[in-house]
């Protein structure tokens, strides 16, 4: 694992300043323009997955790049977690703070079932708000959120822990910075 592990961190690059200056963004479409990168990616998202998941909730936008495929392999459901009126019908929101600004989730109401344990999927875990407001939003449709998976933890922004303090004991990533 660990050797496959290096092989996917070849693949992500750093772009100094961006989105603004001091920050250290961590750019992941090399990875998505190899497919063995990809595959090992998702692989390697995949073989940390507990067995008894009853749907992906995957957050936008890159959470549906990972969250696709994860939920084919396992052969359950997709649900989006998408930016506010993006999704048509009833919908539940979710506001929440970003590392530099703030936004809005929403979840259709009638996406998830009571109970069902949702595995929620993005790119990133930095300070943990997108993927709080994405099991919040899972909570509200009385649903479970069962495990958080990322490719990529920004450790030193403490995701992890808010996660913890919101209940999300339940964590894995791939790549950890």
């Amino acid at each position: 694992m660990a050797d496959n592990v290096d092989k996917i961190g070849k693949f992500v690059r750093n772009i100094p300043d961006f989105p603004k200056p001091g920050i250290q963004f961590k750019d992941i479409t090399p990875l998505l323009a190899s497919p063995s990168g990809f595959k090992l990616a998702l692989d390697a998202m995949m073989a940390q997955v507990p067995d008894d998941i009853g749907v992906v909730a995957g957050v936008e936008s890159r959470g549906f790049i990972f969250g696709v495929p994860l939920a084919m392999a396992l052969g359950v459901g997709f649900v989006p977690v998408r930016k506010p009126g993006k999704l048509p019908g009833p919908t539940y929101e979710e506001s929440f703070d970003l590392e530099y600004g703030s936004s809005v989730l929403s979840i259709h109401q009638d996406a998830l079932k009571p109970g069902q344990k949702v595995l929620l999927v993005d790119d990133l875990l930095a300070s943990g708000g997108t993927l709080i407001a994405a099991a919040n939003l899972v909570r509200r449709a009385n649903a479970v959120p069962a495990h958080v998976s990322v490719l990529l933890e920004l450790s030193a922004q403490g995701g992890r822990a808010q996660l913890a303090k919101a209940g999300l004991t339940s964590v894995s990533s791939v790549l950890a910075y």
